[in-house]
């Protein structure tokens, strides 16, 4: 909870040989390179602050994470296939005509990845063994319809190679949920980033959270119950009563939320006031996320891809808590 909290860690070079170490190319985190612990059956994700109050040190037959000269956890570094453990987690279009006040993406425009070098990053990650799970993120180089026909055509691409299940997050479209699933989607995030109207307006110019939720309901006519998801970020200024309601209003959806602890890109410094939550808060809004979770019947232990089965950057109900 607490390393949650802080997001980061100072962590010497030397203790991340190569493999240990993966840089982000989609959302908040996007430009940043981080690293995994993992230690009592729960894993979390840290990226690489040399600020951080945070320092990893070697302990015994791993690592420890110290505060102010104070041991506070013990564990291994987990390396990850692609981007996370268990998956190959690619992002095709690291670019974004879209401006999110708290996502890098649209200052970075990185590359665009074409099938033949998503499916080499696949077999690489596949090589290494213990893939579980592709999952695919992507922004909007062009348009929506155009970047959900783009990763249509990868899943197809990639369903001749692989039987392991796909996963897909991208901005939707009205009948995206559709189209990727008869490519052959298993799960889909749609992101709502916050469901405070004013504060979506503010920080998501020119979308629209009423579509983003319609598809989120269409998509659950699609996949089907604990198999759509959406990535519900904390720290933009939002109340716990509007969170709670938003939980509310996705979970009756059949649509799973993932609390995402706001991450503030150097890229975007000065566009928007955010505050990390704290350790209270994160266990409070996962908390109650997990008794409405239970309340409407479902189940975050039984997502096959993407950041649920990961749990490194979040607290996923049913698996950490």
């Amino acid at each position: 909870m607490f390393l949650i909290s802080i997001g980061s860690a100072d962590i010497d070079d030397s203790l991340l040989p190569k493999g240990l170490a993966t840089s982000a190319t989609a959302g908040p985190g996007a430009g940043g390179t981080s690293f995994f612990v993992t230690s009592g059956g729960h894993r979390v994700r840290l990226s690489i602050n040399r600020k951080s109050p945070l320092k990893v040190i070697p302990w015994e037959n791993g690592i420890a994470i110290m505060k102010d000269g104070d041991i506070i956890a013990t564990g291994k570094l987990e390396e990850p296939l692609c981007h996370c453990p268990g998956q190959a987690y690619i992002t095709i279009s690291e670019r974004c005509v879209f401006d999110c006040k708290f996502c890098p993406v649209p200052r970075l425009q990185g590359e665009v990845k074409d099938i033949p070098a998503i499916l080499a990053m696949v077999d690489a990650a596949s090589a290494r063994g213990g893939m579980e799970a592709i999952s695919l993120t992507s922004g909007v180089e062009i348009s929506p319809d155009d970047e959900v026909k783009k990763v249509v055509n990868v899943v197809k691409e990639l369903k001749k190679h692989y039987s392991v299940p796909i996963g897909v997050s991208v901005y939707p479209t009205e009948t995206s949920s559709e189209e990727l699933f008869r490519a052959g989607a298993v799960e889909v995030k749609y992101n709502v980033e916050t469901m405070d109207p004013g504060i979506f307006s503010l920080v998501c110019p020119g979308l629209s959270i009423e579509s983003i939720l319609a598809a989120l309901e269409q998509a659950v006519m699609v996949f089907g119950r604990n198999h759509v998801f959406s990535n519900f970020i904390i720290g933009l200024g939002e109340s716990d009563e509007m969170v709670r309601e938003g939980v509310e209003k996705l979970v009756k959806m059949g649509v799973i939320p993932i609390l995402r602890p706001v991450s503030m890109s150097p890229y975007r410094t000065g566009e928007i006031e955010v505050t990390r939550p704290s350790p209270e808060r994160l266990l409070k809004l996962a908390n109650m996320e997990k008794e409405l979770l239970t309340r409407y019947g479902l189940d975050p232990s039984r997502a096959l891809t993407m950041c649920l089965p990961c749990t490194g950057c979040d607290i996923a109900p049913h698996r950490d808590l």
